[in-house]
């Protein structure tokens, strides 16, 4: 069920030095969340400007599931990932995007939001230019090429066919249903009181994805991230599984921020830095409740 890119980095880590496995998935995690970083700095940078894009990448670091660049996890690996090969399509390396997004697919089986991403953007390039550089070809035949190698040997080795891996992950509980699972498990919150002040923040914390997803397109961010980040949340909201991990497969969804680090970077430096600031602290504490608490998102 889960992608093979960050257990081999974890096993070559681990080969190449004292560490083990799991600390290796550290390490990894760690330096992937710093790439990620950049990557997401360079893509606010060329649309905004520089101070938009220091905006962003705190943004990014104190979102309140921001614990997880610091875990085993593969959030911060595919955020890389994705970020450089945006940044990539957006400046025209179509063999770079290619080969990236295919890592990406390699990652996670949402890296298919990097793939449609330069898909959109190679569809549109052709459209208006009426030619096919022999560079955005191999960009878009690449882009594909590692989540399909690893679906396809799933399903042989399970014996499933194409859909060996949706039976795998179907093994999970996890699967692709528009929302309804969600929208039962939020609608299950208000069956007491205290529960229904969870479904509450619930709801409005999906109302605050849409809209920060509705103003990223009506502030007219190019169209590689809007269908990225529509994938990315489209995935993360709608699918069936476990409901606590939901904001940590937001985490990717990096493009939402932006319209929020343009605000910021328009602000005094002084007072931009007091509100990240202050979401430094309180995310911190959420992250330090959580893990010690219900445990890892």
């Amino acid at each position: 069920a889960f992608f093979p890119l960050l257990p081999w980095l974890e096993r070559l880590v681990s080969a190449v030095s004292p560490l083990s496995y799991a600390d290796a998935g550290l390490l990894v995690s760690w330096l992937a969340s710093l790439c990620a970083a950049w990557g997401i700095f360079l893509v606010a940078e060329l649309l905004y400007g520089r101070r938009a894009g220091v905006c962003a990448v705190v943004l990014w670091a104190v979102l309140p599931v921001g614990i997880v660049q610091s875990m085993a996890y593969s959030e911060s690996l595919f955020t890389a990932l994705a970020a450089w090969s945006l940044y990539a399509v957006l400046t025209g390396r179509w063999v770079s995007a290619g080969l990236l997004a295919s890592l990406a697919g390699l990652t996670r089986p949402v890296g298919a939001a990097v793939v449609a991403a330069l898909w959109a953007t190679a569809a549109v390039h052709v459209a208006r230019d009426r030619k096919v550089s022999w560079r955005m070809a191999v960009g878009v035949l690449l882009a594909p090429l590692g989540a399909a190698a690893y679906v396809l040997w799933v399903g042989h080795r399970t014996g499933g066919g194409l859909f060996g891996y949706l039976d795998v992950q179907g093994q999970w509980g996890n699967g692709f249903d528009g929302g309804l699972a969600f929208a039962r498990f939020v609608g299950d919150k208000f069956t007491s009181f205290p529960s229904a002040l969870a479904g509450l923040g619930l709801i409005v914390g999906v109302a605050l994805v849409i809209w920060l997803y509705v103003l990223c397109v009506r502030r007219g961010q190019p169209l590689a991230l809007l269908v990225y980040c529509g994938i990315v949340v489209a995935l993360a909201l709608c699918a069936s599984g476990y409901f606590g991990s939901k904001p940590r497969l937001l985490l990717p969804a990096f493009p939402l921020l932006l319209p929020v680090a343009v605000a910021l970077a328009r602000l005094r430096t002084s007072r931009s830095a007091a509100v990240l600031g202050g979401v430094a602290v309180a995310s911190a504490v959420y992250g330090a409740f959580w893990l010690n608490g219900s445990g890892p998102p």
